[in-house]
């Protein structure tokens, strides 16, 4: 613990992550930034980017909820108010996208989603359409599991405002997809801390292990979908 901080004893309480040697200078001033600018948003921060999050801003949560689990370790934030402000935040922002669908209506929702513009979001006729076709096979329930998948966490509220889903339902399920994933994010980060010399001692067997990870990903997608595409 004593290691990551820039040293209470120094003066500093600037949290810093000691990386191992060689590791890239870039991914030091990635990692640094994020914990920085966590700290100087806050819970409110957490809330506001969550909220982002969950409409159509391309904003990964995998990046506002590890680093300010990480300050938690170190005092800098509360892990409770964390998890509590981005789940609030992630309810917040399926409530704009449902209200969106609902009143807005399915032809000009699709309407808006084939912008040129709406790409830069990556939000595509094809991404809508298929977070409304999970919307259909699965019922009201995919408000819970859509929120664990990428790609449809963000759309699959629309959709449940197309079909006039009950309010009081998709509050719930989407309280539940929310906090089981924002509850996985902040231990995450967490536990990172926790066991921040491991993960120095082990930094590019890590990162290694990452990397191949991605690519056998990858190329799993690539095959699945080629053989879609022939049948």
């Amino acid at each position: 613990m004593a290691d990551a901080l820039d040293s209470k004893s120094s003066g500093s309480n600037t949290v810093r992550v000691q990386f191992p040697p060689r590791a890239p200078e870039f991914m030091e001033q990635f990692v640094e930034s994020l914990l920085g600018l966590s700290e100087k948003m806050g819970h409110l921060g957490v809330f506001l980017l969550m909220t982002l999050e969950s409409t159509f801003i391309p904003i990964p949560s995998e990046l506002i909820v590890p680093p300010a689990s990480f300050l938690a370790y170190y005092g800098k934030m509360n892990l409770m108010l964390v998890i509590f402000a981005a789940t609030l935040g992630s309810i917040f922002g399926a409530l704009i996208n449902y209200t969106l669908g609902r009143y807005l209506g399915r032809p000009i929702v699709y309407a808006i989603a084939q912008k040129h513009w709406m790409r830069y979001l990556f939000v595509t006729h094809a991404r809508l359409q298929k977070a409304e076709e999970y919307f259909i096979k699965h019922g009201n329930i995919s408000t819970f599991i859509g929120r664990l998948i990428p790609g449809i966490r963000h759309l699959i509220s629309i959709p449940a405002g197309f079909s006039k889903m009950s309010l009081k339902s998709f509050i719930f399920y989407t309280f539940v997809g929310s906090f089981f994933w924002c509850l996985v994010l902040a231990a995450a980060g967490y536990v990172l801390a926790l066991n921040e010399a491991f993960f120095r001692a082990y930094f590019w067997q890590i990162a290694w292990s990452f990397i191949a990870a991605v690519i056998i990903l990858v190329f799993v997608i690539y095959i699945w979908k080629r053989k879609k595409s022939i049948t």
